[in-house]
């Protein structure tokens, strides 16, 4: 029971809910294709505004059915619930019939044939004439073309970035995010500016609210760049921030930690405060890897004995996956890579990194010496945010590729640097690179 100091005290620590309205940077519908009725069966499962001339229109004693070609039973209908009628101010079949309109909604399959189930008149605006292809094209912001930077076969751009706090203006009920300001579009901006300039073909995020805003960033803000695998699984973290991954390569099986239980040092039970997620890259040229992504437990309010405490326990638990994947094949191909919130010398990177002919391999000592911080913040200036490689995977590293591209406050959408790294999955050298020495 929460008595009444209790739930001042809640109050006081978490602050005052801000109640002033907030612009969402993102508008829901800035994404939504702008296509004409024909093509809406390549549309199935998508929101999309959807222009066309209603040819006929009829009521049954359940729906009302705008159709935009006569053979109807065939090609793209708009449904109108009879208990939505009210909400019009005619029955529906009279105004819109023989008009050109643009209809906006999810467009659905039902027996063979796409159609979308409209609930209110916002959602259909009667047009002079119809738009040209041109000019569908131009509202569509779409290029066809991608300006990237062509690969050599076998050359993957890996990246991590912990891009703080990528949350929408919507209040979930089942997580702590009415405190949390969700980014202006100046933010979003930069941070897809990074992004492009960085032109990984895989990056690994922290700090995601959700998959549909990811998705909504990806297609406003990068819609040419190229990242057609989206992964995010929902995580453990109250506030609701999760882990997340774009690919320009196939993925293949996903694998959550979520529920992995451990003990810490003191034999409380723990989980990863976020997630473990691991994500299997299959690549069109070279071998398959997977690239495992973290978040451990921060140091908010400073470092104290409970945070270290999680954080060591958290690195465990990862390194012990690690190990039973390199039991299985001491040559598997992977990355372990994000935000550790522990610099290299800690006890939890320490115990990451592990020893012996299982080691991980860290190539940070390709950055140079003035260049060694990932979290950019004083007082708390450090390198936090790595790109581990096991030893198959590090036979692929291309040497002098590990950095971390500076970015100033002005120009960053984030509190961290992203971390970059090149591998050539096709590079087959005499070698494996030895292991740090114990």
């Amino acid at each position: 029971m929460i008595t009444g100091i209790g739930l001042v005290l809640a109050v006081a620590g978490w602050g005052a809910i801000d109640e002033t309205p907030t612009v969402e940077a993102l508008p829901a519908h800035a994404d939504a294709s702008h296509i004409v009725w024909s093509q809406a069966s390549d549309h199935i499962g998508e929101e999309c505004f959807v222009y066309g001339k209603v040819v006929l229109a009829a009521t049954t004693a359940q729906w009302c059915f705008l159709n935009f070609h006569e053979d109807y039973r065939n090609h793209f209908s708009v449904l109108i619930a009879r208990r939505n009628f009210e909400r019009f101010e005619s029955p529906p079949d009279g105004p819109y019939r023989n008009k050109i309109v643009r209809v906006f909604g999810r467009i659905e399959e039902y027996r063979a044939k796409a159609e979308i189930k409209v609930t209110s008149p916002e959602q259909i605006t009667v047009l002079d004439v119809m738009p040209t292809a041109e000019e569908l094209a131009q509202r569509n912001h779409r290029e066809a073309v991608t300006t990237r930077t062509p690969r050599a076969p076998g050359v993957v751009i890996l990246a991590t970035y912990n891009v703080e706090n990528l949350f929408d203006a919507a209040d979930d009920p089942y997580h702590r995010d009415e405190h949390t300001k969700p980014k202006s579009r100046e933010a979003l901006e930069k941070l897809a500016a990074t992004l492009r300039n960085i032109d990984a073909d895989v990056v690994a995020l922290q700090e995601v609210e959700n998959r549909g805003y990811l998705e909504r960033f990806v297609k406003q803000l990068l819609p040419d760049a190229g990242y057609t695998e989206i992964v995010h699984l929902e995580g453990n973290d109250q506030r609701g921030i999760d882990v997340a991954l774009l690919s320009r390569l196939p993925v293949g099986p996903v694998t959550s930690y979520r529920h992995l239980e451990f003990e810490d040092s003191k034999g409380a039970r723990q989980r990863f405060r976020r997630d473990l997620l691991r994500v299997r890259l299959e690549p069109d040229t070279g071998p398959s890897f997977d690239v495992f992504v973290v978040h451990f437990k921060s140091k908010r309010g400073g470092e104290n004995d409970v945070s270290h405490t999680v954080r060591v326990a958290e690195a465990r638990a990862t390194r012990e996956v690690l190990d039973e994947v390199l039991r299985a094949d001491p040559d598997a191909r992977f990355v372990l890579c994000g935000d550790f919130n522990d610099t290299a010398e800690s006890e939890s990177i320490k115990t990451i990194m592990g020893q012996g002919a299982g080691a991980l391999r860290c190539f940070s000592d390709d950055l140079p010496a003035d260049n060694a911080a990932t979290y950019r913040r004083p007082p708390y200036r450090s390198m936090i945010d790595f790109i581990f490689c096991s030893p198959g995977m590090a036979v692929h590293h291309r040497p002098g590729s590990y950095s971390i591209p500076l970015i100033s406050d002005s120009a960053s959408g984030s509190d961290h640097n992203p971390v970059v790294v090149v591998f050539d999955m096709q590079r087959t050298p005499q070698a494996t690179p030895p292991a740090p020495e114990e």
